[in-house]
């Protein structure tokens, strides 16, 4: 199990490198738009990288524990399985909900800095 998060952790950390690397040189022009204007969108581009990936870890931290405590309760008590199920859906969703909404907020942000 260590091996797999270290392994996690080093390519987690490999596609963040790749993530803030790649806009610019994606995005570079010749010309054109003034040197401050290049820098502002670089910034841009990489808090909104870090916000997305911040909300996916976070939500799928929560996700994952969550999930883990009705599996738990679920092995404790099977014959309440149907109850919990339902009582677990409806926070499921309003989590998914909030990470959707964050990466929206992200992306809005790298689209109000090009235009």
């Amino acid at each position: 199990m260590r091996h797999f998060a270290k392994s996690a952790g080093l390519l987690l950390l490999l596609l963040s490198a790749l993530t803030m690397l790649v806009p610019g040189s994606a995005l570079a022009q010749e010309g054109g738009a003034p040197a401050g204007a290049q820098s502002h969108l670089g910034l841009v581009m990489l808090g909104a990288a870090l916000g997305a990936g911040a909300i996916t870890i976070g939500a799928g931290l929560g996700i994952g524990r969550f999930t883990s405590a009705a599996v738990e309760s679920i092995a404790r008590q099977p014959q309440a399985a149907k109850d919990i199920v339902q009582a677990f859906q409806l926070p499921l969703f309003l989590l998914e909900g909030v990470a959707v909404i964050g990466l929206g907020v992200c992306f809005v942000a790298i689209f109000m800095s090009l235009g």
